[in-house]
């Protein structure tokens, strides 16, 4: 006898949580990166999604940029002084690694955008110092 069981998963355990809180935004950006050749590359590309600790790109021109790569992520330098921008992205280019492939467009064969995790030092918290603990009287 064969038999079949349904399993629900309800959304909050099927999702993963978010590493930061995402935001929308959209300001244009350039990816570079050099391809298996060498070949230096480049992409102008619109933020959508932007957290402390990544952003999703979409590509203005086609453009195919493997799992895993890494890519110099940079906003256009007018588009720097926008409050919501993480600090990191405010200041130049940063090393980035693309790590999920959007969905692929049907003209060009080609994805239509990009995840990618900004590769910069997370924030730290400011820990109170300790205070020196007193020797003990004899």
């Amino acid at each position: 006898m064969i038999s079949t069981t349904a399993s629900s998963q309800t959304p909050s355990s099927s999702r993963r949580e978010r590493i930061g809180n995402r935001r929308r935004l959209a300001v244009p950006g350039r990816l570079t990166w050099r391809d298996a050749s060498g070949t230096l590359r480049f992409v102008s590309v619109m933020t959508r999604d932007v957290s402390d600790v990544d952003v999703f790109v979409e590509c203005q021109m086609p453009a195919s940029i493997p799992m895993y790569r890494l890519v110099h992520f940079q906003i256009e330098r007018p588009a720097r002084g926008t409050a919501e921008l993480p600090r990191a992205l405010q200041q130049g280019k940063v090393l980035s690694a693309v790590y999920r492939v959007g969905a692929y467009k049907p003209s060009t064969g080609t994805p239509h955008g990009y995840a990618l995790r900004l590769l910069v030092e997370p924030a730290r918290v400011a820990v109170p110092a300790r205070e020196p603990v007193a020797a003990a009287a004899n």
